[in-house]
């Protein structure tokens, strides 16, 4: 299992987010807004390490991290028929860099290129470390 941390204010974020849910539906992700402090300090993360964009952790070994296009392309491979996109990407000379570059671009000027939401999105499929996670309208456990 892994969790997701993306910028719960950003639409183009919650877009990604919300296919990332209908594609996996739960199986492989869970998700935490950057907005939510008390879960991201328990895992060590502090509001300047979000600004590098999303982070994926490895809910089976958390010191395993991804962060920014890194994560990107991990969620990509884990997903059905993803590894083979995610192989051929970095086989292309220069590709990765491109895609760093673009990643870093995308991040610092989300809100002005996609917009700001109003509320935070809270995730159909939340971060539910301790098995005790309560059912919502978006997942009915």
């Amino acid at each position: 299992m892994y969790c997701v941390i993306y910028d719960g204010n950003c639409n183009l974020c919650v877009t990604l987010v919300r296919v990332l849910e209908s594609v996996d539906q739960g199986a492989q992700f869970q998700y935490v807004p950057m907005q939510d402090s008390p879960t991201l300090a328990h895992y060590g993360i502090t509001p300047s390490d979000c600004e590098a964009g999303m982070i994926l952790i490895d809910l089976q070994t958390p010191d395993r991290r991804w962060q920014g296009s890194a994560a990107a392309e991990e969620i990509g491979r884990l997903l059905p028929l993803g590894n083979g996109f995610v192989q051929a990407y970095r086989a292309l000379p220069g590709a990765k860099q491109v895609g760093d570059r673009v990643y870093a671009f995308v991040r610092d000027r989300r809100y002005e290129l996609f917009g700001k939401r109003g509320d935070r999105y809270s995730p159909a499929y939340p971060l539910c470390d301790d098995q005790r996670c309560r059912p919502t309208a978006k997942n009915p456990l």
